[in-house]
């Protein structure tokens, strides 16, 4: 039976963990490729860890809610604004293109590990189990890892796709790239016809990191 409240408690302690590993990750990529030499991150305003410099009202806000609640979907699925980019700027555009795909992958096991830890200190805070802080930092493991998981995935616009971009010969990558626009419908049919493909990988992440940290 659907229970409106039990969904907006879930979306509650979903919401600080997906704000930050959306956001956060944008933020990286930001920065990495500010080092590599494109200072037209910093002239957009975005070279920020502010997670409202990044935010999007729709993909960040309404999409993510209504997915879960009305689509039924385990997580919260959205994301920020993308951060443009312009690899003519890289001081080496090969390594510029690896390291800021690089980067996104690389956020989000940070935020794995963060809120590992958080959820194993919590109880010496004197919070239980069943205590909203405790709640919100295994729901942060959680959505990192499946973000974590899904950023591998070798589709165009996600951190995997644009790895798998920079092996490619030039063609094949100008077409892969086409596809771009369509990935993020493409990975909610992964979701809907395939979803063991990313569940399985990211409990296993989630697990993993979590014995690691001794919780």
């Amino acid at each position: 039976m659907f229970d409106l409240n039990q969904k907006l408690y879930e979306v509650s302690i979903m919401a600080l963990p997906f704000l930050l590993a959306v956001t956060w990750r944008e933020a990286l990529r930001g920065y990495v490729a500010h080092k590599m030499g494109d200072w037209s991150v910093e002239q957009s305003g975005r070279l920020s860890a502010n997670p409202l410099v990044h935010a999007d009202p729709i993909w960040t806000g309404v999409v993510p809610v209504v997915a879960f609640v009305v689509l039924q979907l385990p997580i919260l699925f959205g994301m920020a604004k993308p951060i443009q980019i312009n690899p003519g700027n890289f001081k080496d555009i090969n390594k510029g293109l690896l390291y800021v795909a690089i980067s996104g992958p690389a956020s989000l096991l940070a935020m794995i590990i963060f809120w590992a830890y958080v959820w194993r200190f919590s109880g010496s805070f004197g919070f239980t189990p069943q205590d909203w802080v405790t709640q919100t930092a295994q729901a942060g493991v959680m959505l990192s890892s499946f973000f974590f998981i899904i950023g591998l995935i070798p589709l165009p616009g996600l951190d995997g796709g644009k790895v798998l971009e920079h092996y490619l010969p030039y063609e094949a990558a100008q077409k892969f790239r086409a596809l771009e626009p369509y990935g993020f419908f493409i990975l909610l049919g992964i979701f809907f016809l395939l979803p063991m493909v990313i569940v399985y990988p990211a409990f296993f992440m989630m697990n993993f990191v979590a014995s690691l940290v001794g919780v």
